[in-house]
């Protein structure tokens, strides 16, 4: 089944931007969904009735934005999006844009962000989400002499609190502060002292206060752990 033609657009200095907006539209509206092989270069080039080098200026910005992939002698498809395709560039920026501040600013986003979602978490949860907060804890308690797997299970602790409280909106907050945090890990377990007894006893009471559905608890017990 042929996909939605486009039209052609005007005369215009910006004729690349308008294309690339009136394909971005196109997206946004579904009639290209993630996946979707677009029209080949030359029958773009037709339908918007503009030359190659404004087609392919409009491509490349698209590419560059992660809504479209090009694959040489396969075509032009849509980008599947991902949670860390979307959180990635926001933690460059904020890494880029960090100061001498910078892990006050985390650690206080993290206060201001994550207690909430934990009390999410412990009334929208589900088996599946509690399945795998328990072998997240598990495996947390065998990392005793592993900081590195202990960063990453900690991590993983946070965005599986995140996804266990349903609302697709939050992971997109948690996960770029999180993919912060090991620039920050140094100055943090300096102040922790022992890292590894600490996550294991925090993760502990949070995810009981968050299995018993409990979900006054719960944001107590991340406010304490953070």
């Amino acid at each position: 089944m042929p996909g939605p033609r486009f039209q052609p657009v005007g005369k215009s200095e910006l004729l690349s931007q308008t294309v690339e907006t009136t394909i971005e539209g196109a997206i946004r509206s579904g009639d290209f969904a993630q996946g979707d092989k677009l029209p080949s270069e030359m029958q773009l080039c037709e339908q918007f009735g503009v030359s190659r080098t404004v087609m392919r200026e409009a491509l490349r910005m698209l590419s560059a934005r992660g809504l479209l992939r090009i694959e040489k002698g396969k075509g032009i498809f849509v980008q599947r999006l991902s949670a860390d395709s979307v959180a990635t560039p926001m933690e460059l920026y904020l890494h880029m844009h960090s100061g001498p501040d910078h892990p006050l600013h985390v650690v206080g986003a993290r206060q201001l962000i994550e207690p909430p979602i934990a009390a999410a978490a412990a009334v929208h949860h589900t088996e599946g989400d509690a399945a795998k907060l328990r072998a997240n804890v598990a495996e947390l308690s065998t990392a005793v002499d592993d900081q590195e797997r202990l960063s990453q299970l900690d991590m993983t602790f946070h965005l599986l609190i995140a996804e266990a409280s349903h609302n697709p909106m939050l992971p997109l907050f948690v996960r770029p502060i999180q993919m912060l945090m090991p620039a920050i890990k140094a100055s943090v377990y300096e102040v922790v002292g022992d890292a590894h007894a600490a996550a294991v006893h925090w993760h502990t009471r949070i995810l009981d206060a968050i299995l018993d559905r409990d979900a006054e608890r719960a944001e107590a017990e991340m406010r304490g752990h953070l």
